[in-house]
C-alpha cells in the first residue's frame, strides 16, 4: 500500500521539479528515521520495508535518502532505499545516474575501485576524499576545491529534512 501511494508524487518530482546537470554534481545520503531505536520492535507502519542502518550519527531504523544535486543546489535525482543499503548501491543503477556527466563529488562512503571504473566508462569521473590506505592516488587542486564545496549537498539534505 505504501509503495502505491508514493509513486505519483515521485513521478511528479522526477518529471517536473528536477534541475539539469552542468558537469559538476554532489552526491550524498541521509537517514530517514522511522522511529526511535527503543521502539523498533513495536513499530508496525513500515514493518518489512524499513531496516536498521548505520550512519555517521549512529544507528537508526528506517530508510536512506540518496540525493544528487548540481552546483546551484538543484536536485538532479533521488532514490530511497532501506536503511541497511550501502551508499554506493544507487550508483550501480543506470537510471539513477542517467542524466549525470562530468564530475560527481561524494564523501568517503562512495570510495570503491570497481564503482569508479564502471562510472568512468560512462564518462563520469567520481571524486571522493582519499582513504589513508589508498597509495599512489593523487587529487588535482581543482578536485580538492570541489571536495570543499560538498557543503552544498549537506545544506540540501538539512533543508529537506526540516
Amino acid at each position: 500500500m505504501e509503495k502505491e501511494v508514493a509513486v505519483p508524487p515521485a513521478l511528479f518530482i522526477k518529471k517536473i521539479l528536477l534541475g539539469k546537470c552542468i558537469g559538476i554534481s554532489f552526491i550524498d545520503s541521509t537517514p530517514l528515521r522511522v522511529c526511535k531505536n527503543l521502539r523498533i520492535h513495536i513499530h508496525k507502519t513500515s514493518q518489512g520495508i524499513a531496516q536498521r542502518g548505520k550512519c555517521s550519527m549512529g544507528r537508526f531504523f528506517g530508510f536512506k535518502l540518496h540525493l544528487i544535486c548540481n552546483e546551484r543546489g538543484e536536485l538532479l535525482n533521488f532514490m530511497i532505499t532501506p536503511g541497511d543499503a550501502d551508499d554506493r548501491k544507487p550508483l550501480e543503477y543506470k537510471a539513477f545516474v542517467e542524466f549525470i556527466y562530468g564530475k560527481p563529488v561524494g564523501d568517503k562512503g562512495y570510495t570503491g575501485k570497481k564503482l569508479f571504473e564502471r562510472l568512468f566508462v560512462d564518462g563520469i569521473q567520481l571524486i571522493t576524499k582519499l582513504k589513508s590506505n589508498m597509495k599512489g592516488a593523487l587529487l588535482s587542486l581543482s578536485d580538492k576545491l570541489l571536495l570543499r564545496k560538498r557543503a552544498i549537498i549537506e545544506t540540501v539534505n538539512d533543508e529537506l529534512k526540516i
